[in-house]
């Protein structure tokens, strides 16, 4: 799972490619993983007081909420997720209780036909332990922003690291239907240098659950 921000008419974000914004996990076979993420458009501070006030003007991406109970989630949204530094402290517990708040709102119609997707998006949240590195001391993770960019038109995705190691992963998206497409990596960038040609393995499905002009909720499936 994972949550994030966009960067060009998007400004809050989630990323996993790689380990940035699509974030695919790989298992034995024919044991599904279920991997949350939250994302936030690029150039928009995510889940900030400072941009409460535009919040409250914009209800209409949740139909049948009030403006008082849209504030008051987003609110605890980001309350629940600050602490967690991306989702690397996050506890089971944690875990359910934010995915429960977000499906708790699941409102969005056909993502996969919205301009709302296209564009360059944050990671703030994921229960993805392989983009997270968690097995690994604090120094070793990725400490940067997390970059996931989208292009709808082209069916291409690609997902950056920042500091300190800048990798990169590009993808190809296939739909499925009007919510979920298939995705196949096809390149990996070391350090941002070093192209590696995907070996066939890295795939999966990713299902847009949320989606609105501030905010992107997505669960990667593998297998």
């Amino acid at each position: 799972m994972a949550i994030t921000c966009s960067s060009s008419s998007l400004n809050c974000f989630p990323s996993d490619f790689a380990s940035s914004s699509l974030n695919l996990s790989y298992s034995k076979p024919n044991i599904i993983i279920r991997t949350h993420l939250l994302f936030c458009p690029r150039n928009q501070k995510p889940l900030n007081s400072s941009v409460s006030d535009k919040w409250r003007n914009r209800v209409s991406f949740f139909s049948g909420f009030s403006t008082k109970r849209v504030e008051s989630f987003k609110e605890e949204l980001c309350q629940s997720i600050k602490p967690l530094d991306r989702g690397a402290e996050a506890s089971p517990e944690d875990q359910a209780r934010i995915a429960r708040k977000l499906e708790a709102v699941n409102d969005i119609k056909e993502p996969l036909k919205s301009n709302l997707l296209n564009g360059k998006w944050e990671l703030l949240y994921t229960t993805s332990q392989s983009l997270l590195q968690t097995k690994r001391p604090k120094f070793l993770r990725p400490n940067g922003k997390i970059y996931q960019a989208i292009n709808i038109d082209t069916l291409r995705a690609q997902n950056i690291e920042t500091w300190p190691f800048f990798n990169q992963a590009t993808a190809n998206l296939v739909p499925l239907n009007s919510e979920r497409v298939a995705v196949k990596f096809d390149y990996f960038r070391i350090a941002g240098l070093i192209p590696i040609k995907s070996p066939g393995s890295g795939r999966g499905q990713l299902e847009i659950t949320y989606l609105d002009e501030e905010l992107r909720y997505e669960v990667q499936i593998s297998s």
